[in-house]
């Protein structure tokens, strides 16, 4: 089954996801657009609905790709000093697959990035004018007012809200097809996602006032780098709510009774994390052998609990560094290279026989 990702297809053609193309390279664009029901009837573990949107916005489906690359790229961002460190991927290993099929913190988290990524990508490409469907947010015209006085629209205000719609319709296609408590899970961790986008959609300004002043002021919508969305998403992974379904079948009630009810912009999970220190292809885990950790660190990324108690290993490595920089008038900053000799430390591979047995 290559059908691992949330919503997002996991078999993308690779020209789509990892060595996705600029907008320039009409190469691709042209023999995607000109053969769109062929692209998009061969992308396995589409459902109709998707596939029906693939054909008829065949460009959207490039800046998916690059959505995909911004969100993969978010969570091993977040997840670096985590034993879990979402670099399945990376490591040639389809191993993300096997956490979406638990119903944990991570694959919260996953399903969240992965609709936020598509909404970023998708509202960006809106305003550059890369897809014909969309371009500025046309409810952005005519004159306002804000705490500072009067202001025109004007410029190109991110169209934020055909993001959302897009990937709605796109993302949640999947789990709209299953009524059970996973479907419910993933839509209701799908939506925190895309709302965490708008969340941080800010307002920028233009004066044109004599001598620069704000008295005439033009106005846009942009949003605001994906790291701020990634960085509010993990504060709500670590805030995650443990959930059941409630007896109707319809929604979910906490489990544990002295936790507040999740709102829309919470993550949800119904079962309890594996704790990653062994390679589990079950659980989708790596191990953390080898992984580097900090022996100075009382955190997660500490040696005592990224190896799990089994020790660590260390190396002296030499490395280049900048150093005795220097502010030179003006305006440059000048630094010499220099020879940094530092202990490196690596986690110890379990030596039980369980190791074997699950590689």
């Amino acid at each position: 089954n290559m059908n691992f990702l949330p919503g997002i297809w996991w078999s993308l053609p690779l020209v789509l996801v990892w060595a996705t193309p600029p907008v320039t390279s009409s190469w691709w664009y042209m023999g995607a657009v000109g053969s769109s029901r062929v692209m998009c009837d061969n992308v396995p573990g589409l459902v109709s609905r998707q596939r029906q949107l693939c054909r008829r916005h065949p460009e959207a489906m490039l800046s998916i790709g690059r959505g995909v690359a911004a969100w993969t790229a978010e969570c091993q961002h977040q997840f670096r000093r985590h034993r879990w460190d979402c670099n399945a991927l990376e490591r040639g290993q389809r191993l993300l697959g096997r956490v979406l099929l638990r119903s944990s913190r991570e694959s919260a988290f996953v399903h969240a990035i992965s609709s936020a990524g598509v909404v970023f990508a998708i509202t960006r490409a809106c305003s550059q004018g890369e897809l014909k469907s969309c371009s500025c947010d046309p409810k952005k015209k005519g004159s306002a007012k804000d705490s500072k006085g009067h202001f025109d629209w004007g410029g190109c205000s991110d169209n934020i809200d055909y993001g959302i719609k897009f990937a709605r319709a796109f993302v949640d296609a999947k789990e709209r097809k299953g009524k059970d408590a996973r479907a419910l899970m993933n839509l209701h961790n799908n939506r925190a996602g895309r709302k965490a986008v708008k969340r941080f959609l800010k307002q920028e300004c233009k004066c044109h006032g004599v001598s620069g002043s704000c008295t005439l002021r033009t106005c846009w919508l942009a949003m605001a780098d994906f790291r701020k969305t990634g960085d509010y998403l993990w504060k709500k992974y670590n805030g995650a709510i443990q959930v059941v379904m409630n007896q109707d079948g319809t929604g979910f009630t906490v489990a544990n009774k002295k936790f507040k009810k999740p709102t829309k912009n919470d993550l949800v999970y119904f079962e309890s994390s594996p704790d990653y220190c062994i390679r589990d292809r079950d659980v989708g885990s790596l191990g953390t052998a080898g992984r580097v950790c900090n022996q100075t660190s009382r955190g997660m990324d500490s040696c005592e609990v990224m190896c799990c108690g089994r020790g660590y290993d260390t190396s002296r490595v030499s490395r280049m560094t900048k150093c005795e920089c220097k502010f030179h008038w003006c305006c440059a900053v000048r630094c010499q290279d220099c020879l940094e000799v530092v202990d490196i430390h690596t986690c110890k591979a379990p030596k039980s026989a369980a190791w074997i047995a699950r590689t």
